[in-house]
């Protein structure tokens, strides 16, 4: 197979996923809070008690959420890797080829069709991908983007909003609140610059 055609393969095989957003860098070089917060549906909750207490109505409803869960708890148990991405396709997930998602790994079960995962992309044992955010008097829904060729270590959180973008790497029990640029390495509760890769 030529390098023309392998690209022509990549790109057929990727289309139809969402193509990671610019992320700005602030000062530290990482995004900032605002553009993350920016990237959220913020609304109140939907009654007189907690965000959560009212999840059916803003998700789809109860069989839905359950359709949703137990799939997502089926794909965390599976060795198959193919099988596994099967899986999150059929519950709206955009993943790319090749994408490696770990054992015990936890998608957003309110909305995982908000998760974007690019190809050659591996999340590590155990962590959690959060599209939502329920408070005492309001809910946020936000899409995450994890770029191609990305490494999440084990045990970290992603934060809705968050974009992490391509090359990077999350080291384990991160909790990342903010958008990571191209090739960054970076860890910590909230995450940190541990070192940037440079081009050249």
């Amino acid at each position: 197979m030529t390098t023309k055609q392998t690209t022509k393969q990549s790109a057929s095989e990727w289309a139809g996923t969402t193509p990671v957003p610019q992320i700005e860098p602030a000062a530290d070089g990482l995004g900032t809070s605002a553009a993350r917060k920016a990237r959220l549906q913020i609304s109140p909750s939907a009654g007189a008690h907690n965000g959560l207490w009212y999840f059916p109505q803003v998700t789809g409803g109860h069989w839905r959420v359950a359709r949703n869960a137990a799939l997502i708890q089926l794909a965390r148990y599976t060795p198959w890797l193919r099988f596994k991405r099967q899986i999150y396709r059929l519950l709206g997930v955009q993943i790319g080829p090749y994408a490696a998602v770990g054992l015990m790994v936890m998608l957003d079960i309110f909305f995982p069709e908000d998760v974007h995962i690019g190809a050659d992309t591996i999340i590590g044992y155990n962590s959690t991908i959060l599209c939502h955010e329920f408070t005492r008097y309001e809910w946020r829904r936000g899409p995450v983007w994890i770029g191609r060729d990305v490494t999440i270590g084990a045990n970290s959180t992603i934060l809705p909003g968050v974009v992490i973008g391509d090359g990077a790497t999350v080291s384990a029990m991160s909790l990342v609140n903010k958008d990571v640029p191209p090739g960054a390495f970076v860890g910590g509760v909230p995450i940190r610059n541990l070192r940037v890769v440079k081009d050249g």
